[in-house]
């Protein structure tokens, strides 16, 4: 299996995987110009791409959905609830509408349900070849019911939107703020530590923090915090990295 994420942030986001037998987009928040020039840049043509799960219906994670799916004509996957928010593809002739777990080629998916301030939305854990990827992402809380599902995973794609103080000294309204660090909203770099430690385990390879906030937070903060975290956990693991908004991560292999 490839992962790469192609642009994480409050601007658009999009993952790119890839096994054997199928690609795989996670998200399509960015204009499809940029998605096709990250595909060419890993050797991937947009046409290749069979499949398009989508998180949530906020336009970060779909801006690029309906032009795409007018070039290329991929499957869409999403929740019904989900798809209820998205007006302009309820005629798309090429759904596949899910609730739980799907399969699809040789990956397995399993979702989750995130906190998020929209009808549904979905966190995914992508198997292949007994090798896992967890995408979390756009959530204010991890439910402790979902632990064990998420746990030793070998690839965590990680939300780490904000920083605490950052938010509450920044710019924003309160009503924003009161958003973003609300049960619905984004999970700071606090939190999303906290849960890691938590989850990550003996198979675990690599963290990529995901969605940082261009206002609200620092790469530093988030790994600085991160690995402050670990350490109070007592737990040795350094291979993490930030996701960037306008440049793709390196390609992870499983």
């Amino acid at each position: 299996m490839k992962i790469c994420v192609l642009a994480s942030g409050s601007k658009g986001n999009a993952t790119y995987i890839e096994t054997p037998q199928t690609k795989i987009l996670f998200d399509i928040g960015v204009n499809v110009k940029y998605i096709t020039n990250a595909l060419a840049d890993l050797n991937v043509d947009p046409n290749e791409i069979e499949y398009i799960f989508i998180s949530h219906s906020h336009s970060d994670h779909v801006k690029a959905l309906n032009t795409f799916l007018k070039k290329y004509h991929p499957k869409v996957c999403l929740t019904l609830g989900i798809l209820y928010e998205l007006e302009d593809i309820k005629e798309y002739d090429n759904l596949l509408v899910f609730d739980k777990d799907i399969d699809i080629a040789d990956c397995h998916i399993e979702t989750i349900k995130t906190s998020h301030d929209t009808n549904d939305s979905r966190g995914f854990i992508i198997t292949a070849n007994d090798k896992s990827v967890v995408y979390l992402t756009d959530t204010g809380y991890l439910n402790q019911k979902y632990f064990k599902t998420l746990a030793n995973r070998e690839i965590y794609l990680f939300e780490s939107n904000h920083d605490p103080e950052m938010l509450i000294n920044g710019s924003y309204p309160d009503w924003l703020k009161a958003r973003i660090g609300g049960a619905y909203g984004h999970l700071s770099n606090v939190d999303s530590a906290i849960y890691i430690s938590k989850l990550i385990g003996p198979k675990t390879q690599k963290i990529v923090l995901m969605h940082l906030s261009e206002e609200n937070n620092t790469e530093e903060k988030a790994l600085t915090t991160l690995k402050e975290t670990l350490a109070a956990y007592n737990i040795e693991f350094s291979n993490y990295t930030c996701a960037r908004q306008h440049e793709k991560s390196e390609v992870m292999e499983l």
